[in-house]
Formats: structure tokens, sequence, C-alpha cells
């Protein structure tokens, strides 16, 4: 496989960094973004927070100025604010949105016209099973992923024509910092009606979540799609039982699959 050049937003833990570290060590050239200052062998690291457009431009402006090109983008770059969607504040949903969409877009954005004069490149953006159903009590988390899903769809049309191919990665349960690191709504959790419901809902989500996939399967499926001529729009990385019900999602009415979520996160 020849050697790429590959930009990964969130790169300095969990699958970002899984991802970069097994890519880096099959030859690629990895650049990985990260909103703190880090170092590491093998992994070029950047300074920069996908929300802030002038950052993300000067940032690709400079990895293309060094390298002369930008293969591969993985926008993995996210995170989680828990809570009932009646109670979350503007700041918390354009901190959930900001952040796993519109960083999405963002660099997207920055990227294209570097892909498109090449007419080549690959674009993989970081769903989640949480991007097919909605997720309770992780509802804005749902929304911003629902985004990226067709978000990705519609770009992959647009810009197929220039020999760059668009591609989602839907993890299920990982366990990774991303548990320890998601904000919970306070007004939810001092809430006399959703405080009960959100405490037990959230408990089902921790267990799972660190019951889950180690991020190095994540990095090995997004590795085999980098070096894939043709990668799949769509590719569910989770287990069994969380692969069947995207299956029986697609099967029941709207209504049946609500009462499974419900039933199923005690909510």
């Amino acid at each position: 496989m020849q050697q790429q050049v590959i930009l990964i937003t969130g790169a300095s833990s969990g699958f970002g960094l899984a991802t970069a570290e097994l890519l880096a060590s099959k030859g690629h050239t990895v650049y990985g973004l990260c909103r703190r200052p880090m170092e590491h062998a093998t992994i070029h690291y950047r300074q920069c927070d996908v929300r802030n457009r002038e950052q993300i431009a000067s940032t690709v402006a400079g990895i293309v100025e060094k390298e002369g090109r930008i293969d591969v983008l993985v926008n993995n770059a996210g995170m989680g604010i828990g809570g009932a969607l009646e109670l979350a504040t503007p700041e918390e949903i354009d901190l959930q949105m900001g952040t796993n969409f519109m960083g999405c877009v963002n660099l997207c954005q920055a990227v294209l016209p570097y892909m498109r004069k090449a007419r080549n490149g690959k674009i993989i953006n970081l769903s989640s099973i949480g991007g097919v159903m909605g997720l309770p009590y992780q509802g804005f988390y749902s929304a911003s992923k629902f985004a990226i899903e067709g978000f990705s769809e519609a770009l992959s049309a647009e810009v197929r024509g220039f020999g760059i191919k668009v591609s989602m990665v839907e993890p299920g349960d990982f366990a990774t910092g991303f548990t320890g690191s998601r904000k919970n709504s306070q007004a939810t959790l001092d809430d006399p009606d959703y405080g009960p419901i959100f405490r037990n809902s959230l408990s089902i989500i921790e267990k799972e979540e660190n019951g889950g996939l180690k991020p190095d399967v994540l990095a090995r499926r997004i590795a085999k799609m980098v070096e894939q001529k043709n990668p799949p729009l769509r590719k569910v990385v989770a287990n069994l039982e969380q692969k069947l019900s995207v299956v029986i999602k697609r099967i029941l009415t709207g209504n049946q699959m609500v009462s499974i979520l419900k039933s199923y996160y005690k909510s």
C-alpha cells in the first residue's frame, strides 16, 4: 500500500489515538489534531479546535504546504452530553452539535478543495449506532450523529465524481475515555421527574460502554477502509447484539422501536 498522508481529529485518546498509532505503524504519515499540546514518536500532532474555522484553515494549509497533499481525513473528534432534551441549555446544545457535527463539517470544507484539486481522497466520518436510532437521554448526541449521516450521504453523492470517497463508521459500545468524559445535565439530575429515570438509564449506558469492545477493534476497521480502493459508505462496528439492533431498526415500525429503546434503557 502506497504511503498516504492522513489527518485525524480527536487524536489524543480513544479511537483517534488507536487509529493514528496503527496507521503510523503501517508507514503512513499521520497528523493528529487535538485541543492540547501533545508529542508522539510517530504522530505529528497539531493543536487545533475543530470548532475554530480559522485554526482549521491554517492547520490544513500548513500540512498541505509541508506534505503536498492530504489523502485521507478521519473525522473522529466528538463528545457527549447526557440529559433530557427538554432541559438542555443552549450552551449544551451548541457544544454538542458544534463539536460533533460542525467539527466534521468544518474539517471537510477545509480539506475538500485540496482533494478536489488532486481528484483523489477519502473522508471517513465517525458516526454511531446512536446516529441510526435515537438514544434516550443522549438525544442531542444522537442528533449530531444523525446529522453526520445525512451530511455524509449527500457529500458522497456530490464529490464521488471528483475521485473522493466518503464513508461512515458506526461504532456500538466501546470501552474508551468517552464514558468518563461525558458531561451530564445538572438540570436533569435535579429534576424530580427526569432525575431518577436519567440515573437509571445512565447506569445502563455506562455499564454497556465500560464492557464494550476495545478501541483497537475500531482502529483496525478504519485502517482497512483507508487501504480499500472502494470502502463502503457505511460500516457498523459493534458486537452481534448491536449489529442486530441496526437490522431490526430497518424492519420494525417507529413505535415498536421506540418501545424497545424505552424498555432497554428503562426510560
